[in-house]
C-alpha cells in the first residue's frame, strides 16, 4: 500500500465520519440538540437539519472523489462555518451549540487537508 493509498483511506474514513454526523443531524436533530445543547432556543433549531444536509453533501462529495481540490473546497466551507460560529459564542443560549459546531468544522478544516492525497504534479518537458 502506497502513502497515497493510505492518505486516500484516511480521507475516506474522515469523510465517512462527517457524513454519519450529518445524517444524524438530518435524521434526529431534536435528539442531538436535546443531548448536546438543550438550551438552544426552539426558534433556532431549524438550522440543525440544514447543517446536517450540508455535511452529507460535502462529505459525500469527498467520498465519491477523494482528491485534494474537493477536500480544499470542503475545508474552506468548514472554515467559513467555524468563523460564523464565533459571534454566537457570546450568546448564552447559543454558546454550546456554536462551540460544538464550530469546533467540529474547524477540526475537519485542519485535519482533512493534512491527511488528503497530495495533488499530482504535472511536469512539462524541458522545464523544472
Amino acid at each position: 500500500m502506497t502513502v497515497d493509498d493510505r492518505r486516500r483511506r484516511l480521507t475516506r474514513l474522515l469523510a465517512s465520519a462527517g457524513a454519519v454526523w450529518g445524517l444524524t443531524l438530518l435524521a434526529a436533530p431534536g435528539r442531538v440538540v436535546n443531548a448536546l445543547c438543550p438550551e438552544l432556543p426552539r426558534s433556532r433549531r431549524w438550522a440543525v437539519p440544514l447543517l446536517g444536509a450540508r455535511l452529507v453533501v460535502q462529505h459525500g462529495a469527498v467520498l465519491a472523489v477523494p482528491d485534494a481540490r474537493i477536500i480544499r473546497v470542503g475545508s474552506v466551507v468548514d472554515l467559513l462555518h467555524a468563523a460564523s460560529m464565533v459571534p454566537l459564542t457570546r450568546s448564552a443560549p447559543h454558546r454550546r451549540a456554536a462551540v460544538i459546531s464550530g469546533a467540529v468544522a474547524a477540526g475537519y478544516a485542519v485535519l482533512a487537508p493534512a491527511v488528503a492525497p497530495r495533488p499530482e504534479r504535472r511536469h512539462e518537458s524541458g522545464r523544472r
